[in-house]
C-alpha cells in the first residue's frame, strides 16, 4: 500500500507509474477477494452455468468429427514442433479450469493464444494473421473440450477487471474464446461447406468423414503418427457401432412399449365389450343338524351293533 505522500508524488510527476502501481494494488486485492470467495461465485445455483456446461460439453463431444480441413486451419500437425505447439495450447485452455483467480484464467486464455500463433508461424513460415487465428482457436477447443467452458467465460466477464477485459493483448485473446464458443454453439453445414445430408449424418454417427490413408502419407512420416491415426480409425468404427447398438436398443424399447400398450389396449376393449358380472350369492343351505321342522320324518341314526363273536 502507498502512504499519502507516495501517492501525491505519483500523481504529480508520473501519470503512468501510478497507473500502473493502481493495476497492481487491484490485482492483488482482485487475488485475495476471490481466492476465498471461489467456492461461493463460481457457477452458482441461482444461474444457469452449469446447463450451459454440459450443452457445450455435449455439443463438442457431437463434433469430435471436424477436421482442420473442414475449418481451414493453417496447421500441419505432422511437423513435431507445431505438434508440440497444439498439445501446449490444449492444455493451457483445460488448466484453466483449475485457476481461481480471474486474472490466472486470463493469463490461461493468453498463453494458449500465443502457442496458437506459434504454431501457425511454424507452419507458414510467417507471421500469422487474425484471420488464421480464429479457425484454430476453434479447432483447440473442440480438440480439447475444456471443462466447464462457459461457467469460467462468465466467472471471468463477472468479476475480473474490467479494464483488463477492455484492452490489451489478455481482452483481445478472451474476446476471441467468446466467439470462438459462440461459433461451435451455432456451427452448421453451411460453416463447414457441407451439404445438410452430410453433416445430419456425421453428426448422428451413421458416418465419419473421409481420412487420409496411411498408405498415401509421406515416407517420412513417424510410425507413432501413423499408428495413431489408425487408432483413431478405429475408435471412430466403435462409435459407430457404438451409436448403431444404441439406437436399436431404443429402438427395441420403443417396441416393446408399444406392444405393452397394445395388449393393454386389447384387454380393455375386450372387459369392455364382455363386461364381468358378479351375482349376489345364493342363501346357505341349512344345516342338517340345524332346527328344522321336518327333522322328524328324517330316519333315525344308524347305532352300533354288538355281534358276540
Amino acid at each position: 500500500m502507498f502512504s499519502q505522500c507516495q501517492l501525491f508524488i505519483l500523481l504529480t510527476t508520473d501519470g503512468k507509474a501510478f497507473h500502473k502501481a493502481t493495476e497492481k494494488a487491484m490485482d492483488q486485492i482482485e487475488k485475495y477477494v476471490m481466492t476465498r470467495l471461489y467456492k461461493y461465485v463460481f457457477c452458482p445455483e441461482t444461474t444457469e452455468d452449469e446447463k450451459k456446461d454440459l450443452a457445450v460439453q455435449r455439443r463438442i463431444r457431437a463434433l469430435h468429427w471436424v477436421t482442420p480441413q473442414m475449418l481451414c486451419v493453417p496447421v500441419n500437425e505432422e511437423i513435431p514442433e507445431v505438434s508440440d505447439m497444439v498439445v501446449k495450447a490444449i492444455t493451457d485452455i483445460i488448466e484453466m479450469d483449475s485457476k481461481r483467480v480471474p486474472r490466472d484464467k486470463l493469463a490461461c486464455i493468453t498463453s494458449c493464444s500465443k502457442h496458437i500463433f506459434t504454431a501457425i508461424r511454424t507452419t507458414k513460415d510467417e507471421p500469422a494473421s487474425a484471420d488464421d487465428f480464429l479457425p484454430t482457436l476453434i479447432y483447440i477447443v473442440l480438440k480439447g473440450n475444456p471443462p466447464r467452458l462457459q461457467s469460467n467465460i462468465q466467472y471471468i466477464t463477472r468479476f475480473c477487471n474490467p479494464s483488463r477485459l477492455m484492452s490489451g493483448e489478455d481482452g483481445y485473446y478472451f474476446t476471441n474464446l467468446c466467439c470462438a464458443v459462440a461459433f461451435i454453439e451455432k456451427l452448421d453445414a453451411q460453416s463447414l461447406n457441407l451439404s445438410e445430408e452430410d453433416f445430419d449424418r456425421y453428426m448422428s454417427g451413421q458416418a465419419s468423414p473421409k481420412k487420409q490413408e496411411p498408405e498415401s502419407w509421406p515416407a517420412d512420416v513417424c510410425v507413432g503418427v501413423r499408428q495413431m491415426y489408425r487408432n483413431l480409425d478405429l475408435l471412430s468404427q466403435l462409435n459407430e457401432r457404438q451409436e448403431r447398438i444404441v439406437s436399436e436398443a431404443k429402438k427395441l424399447e420403443r417396441d416393446l412399449i408399444d406392444w405393452t400398450d397394445g395388449i393393454t389396449k386389447e384387454v380393455q376393449e375386450i372387459v369392455e365389450k364382455y363386461p364381468l358380472e358378479i351375482k349376489p350369492p345364493n342363501p346357505a343351505l341349512a344345516a342338517i343338524d340345524s332346527e328344522n321342522v321336518e327333522n322328524d320324518k328324517l330316519p333315525p341314526p344308524l347305532q352300533p351293533q354288538v355281534y358276540a363273536g
